[in-house]
């Protein structure tokens, strides 16, 4: 048995970074598959599509090479190709998006805090498909989240200022701090008191770690 992180950009550094993180918080193996082609950072409708092609690719040589995963869950806060993925898959799928929102609305109404200005209707898009009712808005900045991670100084001071934002409103009970290569990040960002703060990719390892108990 083991489990299948997919990372729908081709940066190979990313893959192993999440799963260097991630692995040794499972009881199981899991392995990491990057995407074959499309663009290192998914920041636009384009490139989204792009990248749902190559989760399926990735799936498809994944299985050839190792055989079917117990579960698979897709590293991009966005989460291109999971619902193509679970047509095809019959096993547990899930983006960093989705299982990130499912456990903010938990909380109550909430924001989403992510890098890239696309990813703000691409989003709240994602959000309705989902039937996710309790987003407020989503605040985005204008670096993407592999430029945060280049300057971590520079992104903590913008991702702070983003999560003040988010955070505003007086019924927003969590915050989502969204995007694979942020993970981390949230902590060193402060929230207001009542309002929570969750790391996309924390809560992808959360599900991750929930589905390997019960397979």
């Amino acid at each position: 048995m083991h489990l299948l992180l997919i990372n729908p950009n081709t940066r190979e550094a990313l893959t192993r970074q999440l799963v260097e993180r991630m692995a040794p918080m499972l009881p199981v193996p899991l392995v990491g598959s990057t995407a074959a082609f499309g663009e290192s950072y998914i920041a636009s409708e384009a490139a989204y599509v792009v990248g749902a092609h190559a989760v399926l690719d990735a799936w498809h040589r994944h299985v050839a090479e190792h055989g079917r995963p117990a579960a698979v869950l897709v590293a991009c806060f966005g989460d291109p190709g999971v619902w193509a993925l679970r047509e095809v898959a019959e096993v547990p799928v899930i983006g960093l998006a989705e299982a990130a929102m499912r456990e903010a609305q938990g909380h109550g109404p909430f924001g989403i805090v992510t890098g890239g200005a696309a990813w703000g209707p691409m989003l709240q898009r994602l959000a309705r498909g989902l039937g996710i009712a309790q987003l407020r808005a989503v605040n985005t900045v204008a670096l993407s989240g592999d430029q945060l991670m280049a300057d971590p100084a520079q992104g903590v001071a913008l991702l702070q200022q983003a999560v003040d934002g988010a955070g505003s409103g007086e019924d927003v009970r969590a915050i989502v701090l969204g995007g694979a290569a942020l993970g981390g990040f949230a902590a060193q960002l402060r929230v207001r008191d009542g309002c929570m703060l969750i790391d996309s990719v924390e809560a992808g390892l959360r599900w991750l770690g929930s589905v390997a108990q019960h397979s």
